[in-house]
This record gives structure tokens, C-alpha cells and sequence, in this order.
């Protein structure tokens, strides 16, 4: 995951700062140096990283924080806020056209991602509730227009498209086409190259000059470090990008880039993509990313994503029937896809304070396949089966483990532990009925 080596490393450096207890000058610059190297390994800009901590140095040293009963917690606290401020300190939002359609270009090196994060940006606009429009404009990368094409099929979303023809006249005639069929986006995919060439920037400059796009994008790949920095400059120095699109922050990934674009361009990352689906596509927060990093979790983006993708009806019927001591198979089931959907369980797991950080990547691989073991054992039972566990004979379990490809042991484990969580329902229902009787008799022995 993205930021899990620096995040490591300054978990680390913070433990050692919290077990002083009172700070001297001294302690905090001995961390700083800590937490430069750090930034550095993480392919942080240099300047950046001696900027970073220089500010925090700066303020940590500061009579209130030495005088803290916390200082360690000062510290961390304003190691936050820069973070925070580094990366563009609030969400950089896009800048809506007043009239129809808002033009957004994507611009970027070849292999970045453009084409599929043309699509990631169609879908999350689309449930927004907005019409938006997709357009061929990359005629030099083989396929690369039918790619659109499977890409607009799987979001739902149109793709405009005129073959070989000049991009220039491709996108002019799309925008003309979008006005008349109500399309109030339009998601330029323009062509990449291999690096940055005049041919390439002087395409962009006419495709740029015949539309007015509201919003130039870049999409760059967090993989490539600092080279994803110097990308983002020159492409600003001869374009003039509003923002970056980050790709690949669910990758292996050390981070430098997302802390670096902004203090070195001065534009904000927008979005980032944090995975291979359509729909692994943040709007980009450096105050919640600030938070990841540090290893205090993401609650707000965790909410998010629940509102997003836990159906509110069922989760009020799941609140009923635990309450009743109700649940079966059905619901165990039905619990574990909501969960899927919302990310992968190491993302979900990272976004949660405490947890954030301490789950390895292998750890979350094992409880992954775990689900998918017991989804498929589920799924291997028969209606009555899973409305009724304790039907389930020995005969029936053999025909299970057969059906799922497990083993019987996998069943049975599965099976206790659905019998121990239907005896703690049980017992936290007598707990709340004993406390509200209990609650009756004291309120009946008041004087009034």
C-alpha cells in the first residue's frame, strides 16, 4: 500500500519521542533528522523534505510544546498540519462551467493511465448525478479508441469518436454534440508519449486553443517517484495544468510524488486512483491523507464509501434482526459483499484509528481469501441450510465441503462460530433487558 514504508518509519520515530516524556531541543531535532531521512527514502523532493522540516523544527521547539505535559503529541500534531499543508491543506475541487458542457482534459505520459482513469472520472461524476460525454482524442495508440470505447460500455457513459481524424476537430465536434444531446461533461482523452515531446505539447496547445477546457488535468503515476514530479512541472510550464490525477496509490508505491506535486507545481492533486476498478477513485483530501500516512486512520473517507455502498434499507433490517437473535446464513452473506464492496479489507482496515498501519499486507491477503472461503461454503448450502444451520448433518457437511472445494473442518469452524455469535446476541440482549428492568425498579423507588 502506498505510504506504508514512510508510514512505518515515522510510527517508529514517534514511539521513541513519546517514551521521553519531556522534550529538550536537542530530542526534537535528533527526530527531525530522523524524519528527513524518511521523507528522503520515501522519494520525497529534497527541498521539500528540508522545507517540511525546517517549518516543523521551527514550531516544535517552541516554549509551548517543550513546556507540554505531551509534547510528543504537540509534535505529532503539527507534523499533521504541515503534512496537511503540504499537500494542498483542503480538497481541490473542479471548476463546474456555468454553461454547458465543463470541458476537462486529461493530459499525461503514455502508460499512466489516462484512458481508464477517463472512465473513473466519467463513473464518479455519473453518480453525481451529471451526464457526462467521453472523447477519443489519442490516434497513435493502437486500440486505444476501442479501449475508450469498452471503457464508456462498463461505466454506462457515451464515447464520442471520429477514427484518425485531427484530435483538434474531434474534440471540437464532440463539444458541439454534447450541447445538443445535454451531455454537461465532456472527458477529453488525449493522446501520451513515451516523454515529452514537442509534437505531443504542440497538440495539446491546439486542442487546448480550439476548445477552452475549464479544467486540464494530469494524470501521472505515483510509481514513477520523483520523475512523476518532474513530469508534472514541465507539462505546467508548457500547458498549464490545473490539477493531478495520482494513479496507482494502492500500489507498492513509497508516496514522494503525492507529497511533493504541490510544493513543487503549486497545483493540487484532485483525485487518486486506488486500485484496478472502475470505481477506485477518491477525491483527493491532505488532511484525511495526512492522517493515513501518520497511521491515524481515515474515519470521514470510511463513512463516505459506507454511505456510498451499504444499502440503507438492509442495514436497518440487520439492526431488527439482531435485535430479534434473528440472523442466518443469508445475512452473513449478504454482510461480507456489502463489506467487499466497499474496497478491499486492508483498505478499509487502514482507514480505521488503532488499526490504521499495524495490519501487513499478507495478513489482510490471508483474511481476503478467509471471506471468499466462507462465501463460497455459504453459497454452497441450500436454502434451508442457510435459513437453519443446525439442520446441518454430518452427510450434509461432506456435501458442502465438496461443493465449496473445503474442507469439513472448514465447515464446522464455520459453523461454531455462527453459534457463538448468535449465543453472544443473546446474551447482550438479556444484558439490555436486565439493565432496563433493573433501570424500571430503581426509577419506580424515586420519590415522585
Amino acid at each position: 500500500m502506498a505510504f506504508e514504508g514512510l508510514s512505518d518509519k515515522l510510527s517508529a520515530v514517534f514511539k521513541k519521542l513519546k517514551s521521553k516524556g519531556k522534550l529538550k531541543e536537542s530530542d526534537v531535532k535528533e527526530v527531525m533528522r530522523e524524519v528527513r531521512l524518511a521523507l528522503l527514502e520515501a522519494d520525497v523532493n529534497y527541498k521539500v523534505a528540508k522545507d517540511f522540516v525546517a517549518a516543523v523544527t521551527e514550531k516544535a521547539i517552541g516554549d509551548e510544546v517543550l513546556e507540554s505535559l505531551t509534547p510528543a503529541q504537540h509534535v505529532i500534531k503539527i507534523v499533521n498540519d504541515e503534512l496537511t499543508t503540504l499537500m494542498g491543506s483542503t480538497n481541490a475541487r473542479i471548476n463546474f462551467s456555468s454553461r454547458i458542457p465543463t470541458v476537462i482534459m486529461l493530459c499525461g505520459l503514455q502508460g499512466a493511465g489516462k484512458t481508464t482513469h477517463a472512465g473513473k472520472l466519467a463513473l464518479h461524476f455519473k453518480e453525481m448525478g451529471k451526464r457526462p460525454m467521453l472523447v477519443a482524442c489519442d490516434i497513435y495508440r493502437p486500440a486505444a479508441i476501442k479501449q475508450l470505447q469498452v471503457v464508456g460500455e462498463q461505466v454506462g457513459v457515451p464515447v464520442f469518436e471520429m477514427g484518425q481524424n485531427d484530435p483538434v476537430e474531434t474534440a471540437h465536434k464532440a463539444i458541439l454534440q454534447a450541447r445538443d444531446y445535454g451531455n454537461d461533461i465532456v472527458i477529453l482523452d488525449t493522446a501520451g508519449r513515451l516523454h515529452i515531446d514537442e509534437e505531443l505539447m504542440n497538440e495539446l496547445r491546439r486542442v487546448k486553443a480550439e476548445v477552452h477546457p475549464n479544467e486540464i488535468l494530469l494524470v501521472i503515476d505515483a510509481m514513477t517517484g520523483q520523475d512523476a514530479v518532474n513530469v508534472a512541472k514541465s507539462f505546467d510550464e508548457t500547458l498549464g495544468i490545473d490539477g493531478v490525477i495520482l494513479t496507482k496509490l494502492d500500489g507498492d508505491t513509497r508516496g514522494g510524488a503525492a507529497l511533493s506535486v504541490r510544493a513543487v507545481t503549486g497545483k493540487p492533486i484532485k483525485f487518486a486512483g486506488i486500485g484496478e476498478k472502475l470505481d477506485d477513485l477518491e477525491p483527493f483530501y491532505p488532511d484525511r491523507m495526512a492522517s493515513r500516512i501518520l497511521g491515524m486512520g481515515d474515519v470521514l473517507t470510511l463513512i463516505e464509501k459506507a454511505q456510498t455502498n451499504l444499502d440503507e434499507k438492509k442495514a436497518l433490517e440487520m439492526a431488527q434482526k439482531l435485535k430479534e437473535n434473528s440472523l442466518d446464513m443469508n445475512d452473513l452473506l449478504e454482510q461480507m459483499r456489502q463489506i467487499r464492496n466497499m474496497g478491499s479489507l486492508q483498505q478499509i482496515l487502514n482507514m480505521i484509528p488503532g488499526v490504521a498501519g499495524k495490519l501487513k499486507e499478507e495478513d489482510a491477503a490471508k483474511s481476503e481469501l478467509e471471506m471468499k472461503r466462507t462465501e463460497a461454503i455459504i453459497l454452497s448450502m441450500t436454502k434451508a441450510e442457510r435459513e437453519k444451520p443446525s439442520i446441518i448433518s454430518p452427510a450434509r457437511k461432506r456435501r458442502i465441503a465438496a461443493g465449496s472445494g473445503t474442507k469439513v473442518e472448514d465447515v464446522n469452524r464455520l459453523l461454531r462460530q455462527f453459534e457463538q455469535m448468535q449465543k453472544m446476541m443473546k446474551q447482550m440482549g438479556s444484558m439490555k433487558k436486565f439493565k432496563r428492568s433493573r433501570m424500571g425498579r430503581m426509577m419506580g423507588g424515586m420519590p415522585f
